[in-house]
């Protein structure tokens, strides 16, 4: 988990933050680079296209090293050759060109992602989930130190596409793993093979169709219609409310993320300094965030450690506000920022990893999976393309108090959320049985 969470991590910020700053050292407008975030969308709608990496087989590679770890060579492969692709292209020369490489990457990467995260579930029980997350959270943090601080080193001491095909290079690391690494042993869950019978109960009246459409049909009730069926058979009224606060948990950081890059340039810091106060500072900070969020999933259960996550991704846009404020390059004000954001980011993402994790079926890892993360992105990446307008118009101070504010409804539905676990755990102890 330790290198797939390497290789996960590895193209986010290549498409993301740090691509912001390359295309803010190129002088490109501020409202075009919040428009290039929504590439990233691509991560939010990856649950179209997860019923496919759950079910299909690829031509030969399937057979030769199973479903999860074929998909995985096959992403990782596309991965490499887009962020290669990117280096090969002058962002001031042909914009659109930069663009559909950074497609490429982002769909692979949240391609991999699909298959990561259902090996991850699939892989180990789910008591363990917590320390599979925190682990996961460490390569991941790993790679976004590579491909953040150590790709602004890189091109502050060489070039931007010198950076990129550096990264690209690190692509290895995945590839490598998927090698060494077993297939999981596939298991069933026996409610959701029974609701299966959707689909025998369709082919049972769909003599009279094209024998091709027929079975093309019921492919996609198992795939599609199935997964989603299952997930609120077995949560009931409260799916809406969990697809609601999947949708808000992230949302003030992804909004943030989007021009912090940008900021700490306008700001006056050079790509050397932000890359190593990222290394020296952030990093450290993600890793102990990460592994003090896997501890406390063990020792409090999930939902009270989301409570404390959503408020602090929402407060930590808040020294982001104070530097902007203060207008001028302080190093000890950035060094406490990033320290503060970091940590949350690394407690935060273990919580929420094994919060997500604990709502699916073995039955639909993947496309359940991959429905919760998508629905984690949406709505911070649609609302992140207008951010450098936001900027732009309103300036940096004012922005990142509307990122903050933006975590208020997370924080509610949290609360929420754990009320209703408490309620129905007590209900449980009283009708004799063991807690959640």
């Amino acid at each position: 988990m330790l290198f797939l969470g390497f290789s996960a991590g590895l193209p986010f910020l290549m498409v993301f933050s740090t691509l912001s700053g390359w295309l803010a050292r190129e002088d490109i407008s501020r409202g075009t680079i919040g428009f290039f975030s929504w590439v990233g969308i691509t991560y939010s709608i990856k649950f179209f296209w997860a019923p496919v990496v759950d079910r299909l087989a690829l031509p030969f590679l399937t057979r030769a090293m199973g479903k999860r770890r074929s998909w995985m060579l096959v992403a990782m492969i596309g991965i490499g050759l887009g962020i290669l692709g990117m280096s090969a292209t002058d962002p001031t020369q042909n914009l659109t060109q930069m663009a559909l490489f950074a497609l490429v990457v982002a769909f692979s990467s949240a391609t991999q992602d699909i298959a990561i995260d259902a090996y991850r579930i699939e892989i180990a029980a789910r008591e363990v989930q917590g320390a599979m997350a925190a682990a996961y959270q460490l390569g991941y943090r790993i790679a976004l130190l590579a491909a953040g601080g150590g790709a602004f080193i890189m091109a502050g001491r060489m070039s931007w596409p010198a950076a990129y095909q550096g990264i690209a290079g690190l692509t290895l690391v995945g590839i490598v793993t998927v090698f060494v690494i077993r297939e999981p042993a596939m298991t069933a869950d026996v409610d959701a093979h029974r609701r299966e019978e959707r689909v025998v109960a369709f082919l049972a009246r769909s003599d009279h169709m094209n024998p091709r459409l027929r079975a093309a049909t019921a492919w996609l009730i198992g795939a599609m219609v199935c997964p989603f069926v299952d997930f609120i058979a077995r949560m009931g009224w409260i799916a809406a409310v969990i697809l609601v606060f999947i949708g808000l948990f992230r949302i003030s950081d992804i909004l943030m993320g989007v021009m912090a890059y940008p900021f700490y340039i306008d700001i006056g810091f050079s790509e050397e300094q932000i890359g190593l106060i990222i290394k020296f500072f952030g990093f450290f900070m993600t890793i102990g965030g990460a592994f003090m969020g896997g501890i406390l999933v063990v020792r409090y259960g999930i939902m009270r450690p989301l409570l404390l996550a959503a408020v602090l991704v929402a407060a930590t846009n808040l020294p982001f506000a104070v530097m902007a404020a203060v207008g001028r390059p302080d190093v000890g004000l950035l060094i406490f920022t990033i320290s503060a954001d970091n940590l949350t980011g690394g407690l935060a993402g273990s919580v929420f990893i094994a919060y997500l994790s604990s709502l699916t079926s073995v039955s639909y890892t993947a496309t359940q999976y991959a429905l919760f993360s998508s629905l984690m992105t949406l709505p911070g990446k649609l609302l992140g393309g207008f951010t450098g307008i936001v900027v732009e118009r309103a300036g940096y101070t004012d922005f990142f108090l509307y990122a903050a504010a933006a975590g208020i409804p997370a924080i509610l539905l949290s609360f929420y959320l754990l009320r209703v676990a408490v309620a129905a755990d007590t209900a449980s102890v009283a009708a004799g049985a063991e807690p959640r």
